[in-house]
């Protein structure tokens, strides 16, 4: 039985390293997913464009080369998921042996080089390798265990998780809509939780936007109507929240689309639209949602705070501070319309007493 320690065998990293100085990665990494880049990148695959559609980012649409001579293709993000997982979960190939002095990259192939690459995107640490005249076997920490495996059960480990992920990011088949996430997305949002929310509903914008249009879809009812304009909002609103306001927009369009039966939720939309302009400092259309959302019975605790703010933002103080007081009255908090009173005063000074004075509160 020889031993071999694997520190400079194993590929701890490697992905990282690959992306450094490069600003286009990161973002790549999460429209296509971390584990899919790193994916193409095993199987020779270059991704040369990317067109994101933010209604359903499964639909988006991935260009991509195959080797150094293989012509431009292009599949949706679903499908080129779909392929990459395929390409890692291909059959190996033969085994080589093992020369008397291995290097590091006879040891590589001999563990495989595609598991060597493999392994720490699943937070596996390849750490010895044991070779004997009958079987081979590693020793790995996986999940912050030490165990040992043979070369096999490596693999299979690594092709059950390859296979998991690729089930998670199985594009849906049409209308393929469970309203029993539902609550649980409400509870991850309760819980301002956005990146769960997203996980749970991130594949419902595509499918609803073709339901939309169709005789089954406006046969639904209106309380399942309600139902799916909610979700799509929550989901705005946990776009916004990662920084994603221009998916948020798309969703939120489509979800007030779904809500025309129902004022109470197409305030609640067009609030949370109106916040979405507001996070990209678009403040003045941020105003005429809000109004909208005033307009159709929307909470004036949260509305007029958000109101004062962006007037304030476009230098219109005096809507700003009757829009603050007006928020104080409704029941806000102090604290939600400090900065637009203290402002807002200083730029009025006696003019405001004078106004005050001729239009009471």
């Amino acid at each position: 039985m020889k031993t071999y320690r694997l520190d400079r065998v194993r590929a701890d990293g490697w992905l990282e390293q690959l992306g450094e100085g490069s600003p286009g990665f990161a973002q790549l990494c999460e429209v296509v997913g971390t584990h899919f880049v790193a994916f193409s990148v095993i199987a020779g695959i270059r991704i040369t464009a990317l067109t994101v559609d933010p209604r359903s980012p499964d639909a988006s649409v991935v260009e991509f080369e195959v080797g150094a001579s293989g012509g431009s293709q292009k599949l949706s993000l679903g499908e080129f998921r779909q392929r990459l997982a395929r390409a890692m979960l291909s059959a190996d190939d033969p085994e080589a042996a093992l020369p008397d002095e291995p290097d590091s990259e006879d040891l590589q192939q001999y563990i495989g080089f595609r598991y060597v690459l493999l392994a720490p995107l699943f937070g596996i640490r390849l750490d010895v390798l044991r070779v004997g005249s009958e079987a081979s076997s590693l020793e790995v920490i996986c999940d912050g265990d030490d165990i040992d495996l043979s070369l096999e059960q490596l693999r299979l480990v690594l092709r059950e998780r390859i296979m998991a992920l690729a089930e998670k990011h199985k594009p849906p088949s049409p209308f393929a809509i469970d309203l029993n996430v539902v609550p649980k997305a409400r509870a991850a949002a309760a819980a301002d939780d956005p990146a769960e929310v997203v996980e749970l509903l991130e594949s419902w914008p595509g499918p609803l936007s073709l339901l939309l249009r169709t005789h089954e879809g406006m046969a639904l009812a209106p309380e399942v109507r309600a139902t799916l304009a909610d979700a799509l909002g929550m989901l705005g609103s946990a776009y916004v929240a990662l920084g994603r306001a221009d998916w948020a927009q798309e969703v939120l369009r489509l979800a007030i689309q779904w809500a025309q039966q129902s004022l109470e939720v197409s305030a609640v939309l067009f609030r949370r639209l109106g916040e979405a302009h507001l996070a990209e400092a678009r403040y003045g259309e941020a105003i005429g949602l809000l109004r909208r959302s005033l307009a159709l019975g929307g909470s004036r605790t949260a509305l007029l705070p958000l109101l004062a703010h962006c007037f304030l933002e476009r230098q219109r103080y005096l809507p700003a501070l009757l829009c603050a007081d007006e928020a104080l009255a409704a029941g806000a908090h102090e604290d939600d319309v400090r900065e637009v009173r203290e402002r807002s005063l200083e730029v009025l000074g006696d003019s405001w007493v004078r106004f005050r004075a001729r239009v009471p509160a």
